[in-house]
């Protein structure tokens, strides 16, 4: 493996995503390095998703438990599958729907999957991202990369290249900078090696949009240890500060050092600190900016506890509810 970068050459690791930077990046990757990937989430940390090394390094460098297991991203759905020891009809129904796109699928996996990238389980976590950046690199690489959040393990999900610099930046060589991410929430994760298919993250696939496809879904519980799936365990997504998610914002205190995470139409005046995600209501562009929002507050000098109410637990707003639960934990 090469030798890392100095902390100094480290400083300006960010860089457009041009062919040469691409080219750079698939070179450190072959060498089992990691490096920060845009994706239509979140940035992922990306690295050679067959070679422990690499995997151990990611686990490594955000400070993950071992028990935590990755998803594996490709450019494509056959090589996606190629690596799933049975494919299930219905697998293959949602990946024609859904990818290139924020869906992960859980299913059995062949050998050729190191049990570092699964925890040890018999089960494999598959996705195909949208972003053209993620899709350049998986083609230039010509493999499957893991690439969970590039963050430190139960930190804020980073959305921006600035946000993987802050918190990983002295870590990694690399950070290719695709922009802010379109969908802002992680995928949504979903168990279909048996039927009824189990939702195990919600995320950015709402999951009605699923059941036009499968019917009912049966749906999974966060756990303290041993998860199924990456984003199962149920304290995770967390800003330094106290966060209390709340019924309704009639709730939220009015304080001078109160954050509030708000979405809607906000009527009262207020003396701490709003971050509206969307002032219109819109649930899609509150997952945007969600974790850019929730970074924001918890930077905020001003601010020593954020609160949030509750979203409509409808669409996307499941997915928010469910990272401020595990947030507020």
């Amino acid at each position: 493996m090469k030798a890392e970068p100095t902390a100094g050459a480290q400083a300006n690791n960010i860089a457009a995503p041009s062919a040469n930077a691409i080219a750079r990046a698939v070179e450190l990757l072959r060498a089992g390095q990691v490096i920060g990937l845009p994706t239509e989430t979140v940035y992922g940390l990306a690295g050679d998703g067959l070679n422990p090394a690499a995997l151990a390094r990611i686990f490594e460098v955000k400070q993950r438990p071992l028990f935590d297991p990755l998803i594996l991203h490709f450019a494509d759905a056959g090589s996606a599958f190629a690596v799933a020891a049975a494919v299930p009809e219905i697998a293959r129904q949602l990946a024609e729907k859904f990818w290139p796109g924020p869906l992960t699928l859980i299913l059995r996996k062949k050998e050729i999957v190191p049990d570092l990238a699964t925890s040890g389980l018999p089960n494999v976590a598959l996705r195909v991202p949208a972003h053209p950046v993620a899709q350049a690199l998986l083609r230039a690489f010509g493999g499957p990369l893991a690439a969970p959040s590039a963050n430190r393990f139960g930190r804020i999900s980073p959305t921006d290249a600035q946000a993987v610099h802050v918190e990983l930046g002295r870590s990694i060589p690399l950070i290719l900078d695709g922009g802010p991410c379109a969908v802002g929430l992680e995928s949504t994760v979903l168990y279909v090696a048996e039927h009824p298919p189990v939702l195990l993250r919600a995320g950015g696939i709402p999951v009605e949009e699923i059941e036009a496809i499968t019917g009912p879904v049966r749906h999974g519980v966060p756990v303290e240890d041993r998860p199924q799936s990456p984003g199962q365990l149920k304290h995770h997504y967390a800003p330094r500060k106290p966060l209390e998610f709340v019924a309704d914002a009639a709730k939220i205190p009015s304080r001078p050092d109160i954050g509030w995470l708000a979405f809607g139409p906000v009527t009262r005046k207020f003396p701490g600190v709003i971050e509206n995600v969307s002032p219109g209501g819109n649930l899609r562009e509150a997952a945007a900016n969600f974790f850019r929002a929730l970074r924001s507050l918890d930077d905020h000098p001003r601010v020593a506890e954020i609160y949030a109410a509750r979203f409509p637990e409808t669409g996307l707003g499941l997915a928010i509810n469910e990272r401020l639960e595990r947030a507020s934990g």
